[in-house]
């Protein structure tokens, strides 16, 4: 987040926001004991902020304003389309996620014997390992690295991954490009899967190590190189953090949620740091 301007502790700021938000203006306003202070996301918005705010600081109505930007925007399908238009890999993501969902209910364990690591056989009682991940390669499957992540084995399994993949996903690819989160998404895939098989695990699946790669991208480059424009709440990190500890504790196989690819979100969050260290090293060097 870039730093633009110090405003009094007592300014009401709301009409300012409601017209930077309406310009598609991404910004935070924090307060501390010297007053309000505005920051803005993408430096190559600032002169339509600083218009913005001008404006707002000589009294001027900011509603006309306001209302130019959402004919502009157009209606709601319309900033849909456009979102997914700036979130490619995300959006594709998301899709087959879903897609996947939707074929386990309609043919079962056939769908996750074809997407698990190692090649399993589905028996009457349920599947079972038929194959390594070593014979699986030679044998030309060549997705099984990285498919697991696309399972998904529940609602609330599918849509809690999915949440965090469109907050985190669009993030980087807007601030970095599609050929980025590309890049994320397969190293911790496969990291975070290939972590889980170390364990001696063959049944899982989620994109949650992808979740968690995403988390320590974005928390180590807007630590580090606080001009790229990402930002993640505080809070966030420590929940998240938090559950993936939760998770590894006996306390959570009590409470119903012990069957978690801890593993995998501990190899996706290494992956992701291991990026973020690099990618944040060289945004400090060129700035």
């Amino acid at each position: 987040m870039y730093r633009v301007i110090q405003l009094p502790p007592d300014a009401d700021t709301r009409e300012l926001r409601r017209a930077l938000w309406a310009h598609r203006i991404g910004h935070r306003i924090t307060e501390d004991d010297e007053g309000q202070t505005l920051w803005l996301a993408d430096p190559r918005q600032q002169a339509e902020m600083m218009r913005l705010l001008a404006q707002w600081q000589s009294g001027e109505p900011l509603m006309p304003a306001r209302g130019r930007a959402r004919r502009k925007a157009g209606p709601a399908s319309g900033s849909l389309t456009r979102a997914l238009r700036q979130a490619p890999v995300t959006a594709a993501t998301l899709g087959l996620c879903l897609l996947v969902f939707a074929a386990m209910a309609v043919f079962g364990d056939l769908v996750i014997a074809l997407l698990a690591i190692v090649p399993l056989g589905v028996a009457p009682g349920g599947t079972l390992a038929v194959g390594s991940l070593v014979e699986a390669l030679l044998a030309g499957q060549i997705w099984r690295p990285l498919s697991p992540a696309f399972l998904h084995f529940g609602w609330m399994h599918l849509i809690f991954n999915m949440l965090w993949l469109w907050y985190f996903g669009r993030q980087v690819e807007a601030l970095q490009g599609s050929g980025r989160m590309l890049l994320i998404l397969l190293a911790a895939g496969v990291g975070a899967n290939l972590a889980q098989y170390a364990a001696g695990t063959v049944l899982f699946g989620g994109m949650s190590g992808v979740d968690f790669a995403l988390l320590g991208y974005v928390w180590l480059m807007s630590r580090r190189a606080p001009g790229s424009g990402f930002f993640v709440p505080q809070m966030l990190v420590v929940f998240m953090l938090g559950w993936m500890v939760f998770t590894m504790t006996d306390m959570a196989g009590a409470v119903g949620f012990g069957n978690v690819a801890n593993e995998a979100h501990l190899g996706g969050l290494v992956v992701g740091l291991a990026l973020g260290w690099y990618y944040s090293g060289r945004a400090r060097r060129h700035h």
